[in-house]
């Protein structure tokens, strides 16, 4: 049978068409509430560069702020960005299960279910991601005409309807709110401009990850599949596979990619809890109702949703996301009690000075492995 490519197996065009159509619509409002909600979010992305600054006492390198542009987008623009996103870091993914795909047992299988049913499918998955996320960092963007990128690719998303629709939900005042989001994306802006090596440290070790799959392409397939059909309805809540419902990190991981996975769950918790740590440190002196916004968030996130959505949730490893922020921001807070804030920025000297996965859960073991050892 004729080796099929990569890009075939995942029709990307079809992923995005389809990921549009099904995403949910955003909040009512007015053409002219719209672009009165655009303005301020890049007045409060461009208040929130100093403030951040301040606070961590991070200065980027060689970098000003339009080397990494904010971009305000729909729900259909941040599903287009995230796919050209994903296209690239998966490319060597894709590669070796294309090399599978030629001479494993599912070859005629998979020749069946071809790229415009699993385009279908991550369209699926993206719609229901599309609607949940207030803000990214995209570290690894490729630029495009529509979707500028800084220089070695890097830019701030904010996801306007979403943010107007939680804002709402909570009951909170919108300007303080967005103004809490933008400190939260600011700061990681702040850490891949501040940190040269930082992004590509994380993409070496995305990289190395990917490379070590030695999963089915069927596999993976069968669990975008579930994921697919839980949107649809067509699973019951609560029902898990034989594996007992791994996320689709968890099934591709090898021994060595154990390891990997390791370091990285750690430095996506420092990054995730170090913004968490700013966007509250930062709040009291420009975000009068700081206080009230962290307890609604925290409620809203406790509280969970469906069994449908949290079901979702563990499929896609966003349980996971959710358990680096907590655990990120404990490590953060305690290690700046420690050692205050300058002591804390060690942890942006090198790779090896980054925690591991058990210091996150113990900082002042990662406080005597940098500190005291190295005044010894």
């Amino acid at each position: 049978m004729t080796s099929i490519s990569g890009a075939e197996m995942v029709d990307w065009n079809l992923a995005v068409a389809t990921a549009t159509r099904l995403v949910r619509p955003g909040p009512d409002v007015s053409r002219d509430e719209a672009r009165a909600v655009v303005a301020e979010l890049r007045r409060h992305a461009k208040a929130s560069e100093e403030h951040v600054r301040s606070f961590t006492r991070m200065i980027p390198e060689g970098h000003e702020p339009q080397d990494t542009p904010v971009l305000v987008v729909d729900r259909a623009g941040w599903i287009r960005a995230n796919v050209a996103g994903f296209r690239e870091v998966l490319r060597p993914l894709l590669g070796k299960m294309q090399e599978r795909r030629g001479s494993g047992p599912g070859n005629a299988v998979l020749g069946a279910v071809g790229g415009k049913v699993t385009g279908v499918e991550v369209g699926m998955l993206l719609s229901f991601l599309a609607s949940r996320v207030l803000g990214q960092y995209e570290t690894f963007a490729p630029p495009s005409r529509e979707l500028p990128a800084g220089t070695g690719g890097g830019r701030l998303l904010l996801v306007a309807p979403n943010i107007v629709h939680v804002e709402r939900e909570l009951e909170v005042d919108p300007h303080d709110f967005r103004l809490w989001v933008c400190l939260h994306e600011e700061t990681h802006r702040t850490q891949f401009t501040a940190v040269p090596w930082l992004r590509d440290h994380l993409e070496g070790e995305i990289q190395s990850f990917l490379a070590e799959t030695e999963v089915d392409p069927m596999t993976v397939l069968e669990r975008l599949r579930e994921a697919a059909q839980s949107l649809a309805g067509g699973r019951p809540e609560g029902e898990e596979g034989e594996d007992g419902g791994r996320s689709l990190v968890e099934i591709v991981q090898t021994p060595a990619q154990r390891e990997i996975l390791g370091r990285l769950t750690a430095v996506m918790s420092l990054l995730e809890g170090h913004a968490d740590f700013v966007m509250d440190g930062v709040g009291p002196d420009v975000v009068p109702s700081v206080a009230e916004i962290r307890e609604k968030f925290q409620q809203r996130r406790a509280r969970g949703a469906s069994r449908l959505d949290l079901a979702l949730r563990k499929l896609l490893g966003l349980d996971a996301k959710l358990r680096q922020y907590r655990d990120g921001e404990r490590f953060v807070r305690a290690v700046v009690e420690e050692v205050g804030t300058d002591g804390f920025n060690r942890v942006w000297t090198s790779p090896n000075t980054l925690p591991t996965k058990a210091e996150i859960a113990k900082p002042a073991d990662w406080v005597a492995r940098v500190h005291r050892r190295a005044e010894s």
